[in-house]
């Protein structure tokens, strides 16, 4: 997979999504279960996440959410839902996202396509109001 390029058609469909949340500031470590589907959408595509948040404390909850994804020519651009710039990133291999500030925090991200069509998304976000890492993992339906 190392020195082939994904393109959006890939990822359409639906996908098992495990994620873990490790929350080194405040302890609200958890576990989300749940599926991301994948849709076409004008000229990109929609994501939309559904799950079941656990945390480590036993308290659980409903969560969901949902990005645009769109192609521009060398690597996929994520939109929040109302169309507002995300990040970027490279669909090959074990690639890094764009960094970006939000707040006064950091967010950096960096996908895995190594085992294609099994890929992952590790988030680490710090600074002063949040210090956590969030690992999600996708695996066809």
């Amino acid at each position: 997979m190392q020195d082939k390029k994904l393109n959006l058609s890939g990822f359409v469909g639906e996908w098992r999504l495990s994620r873990r949340i490790t929350d080194a500031k405040y302890g609200q470590n958890g576990r989300l279960e749940g599926v991301a589907t994948f849709s076409d959408h004008l000229d990109g595509l929609v994501y939309f996440e559904n799950g079941k948040l656990t945390l480590d404390s036993g308290a659980m909850m409903q969560a969901e959410r949902g990005y645009l994804w769109g192609a521009d020519g060398t690597g996929i651009v994520v939109r929040f839902s109302d169309g507002s710039p995300f990040h970027r990133f490279d669909p090959t291999g074990q690639a890094m996202g764009t960094s970006h500030l939000c707040g006064a925090d950091w967010y950096n991200v960096t996908y895995d396509f190594d085992a294609w069509p099994e890929w992952s998304a590790t988030w680490t976000v710090t600074g002063p109001r949040k210090d956590y890492t969030s690992i999600s993992h996708y695996k066809r339906v």
